[in-house]
């Protein structure tokens, strides 16, 4: 829920669902909280790359000699939404993935 676009409530949206699906609530605060600063370019940049899978021949370029303006964030505003929401998808079934295989692999016998 980290990489989800909705701003202010991805720790909101996460208990909650720690609560409707059972999970513990410990972990999923721990891994909400994806979107530190350090992070928020390479999640940013990775989005946006993504959603360009979806927009075929709308994809448009990033250009860092422009200046920003509101112009050019909604015109990618929705290349970047549809990658973040595939973004968080894809990375919630690798890392779910390869945390239920460590998870496996590391289990205790029950002696």
């Amino acid at each position: 829920m980290g990489i989800v676009p909705i701003w202010g409530f991805q720790l909101v949206v996460a208990i909650t669902l720690s609560f409707l699906l059972r999970l513990n609530k410990a972990l999923v605060i721990i891994a909400a909280n994806i979107s530190i600063p350090p992070m928020i370019p390479l999640i940013l940049f990775l989005s946006y790359q993504m959603g360009a899978l979806w927009r075929g021949e709308q994809v448009e370029g990033i250009s860092f000699s422009k200046e920003i303006t509101f112009e050019t964030v909604a015109s990618n505003l929705v290349q970047y939404v549809y990658g973040a929401v595939s973004l968080a998808i894809t990375a919630g079934v690798i890392f779910g993935g390869l945390t239920y295989i460590a998870l496996k692999i590391f289990k205790r016998s029950k002696t």
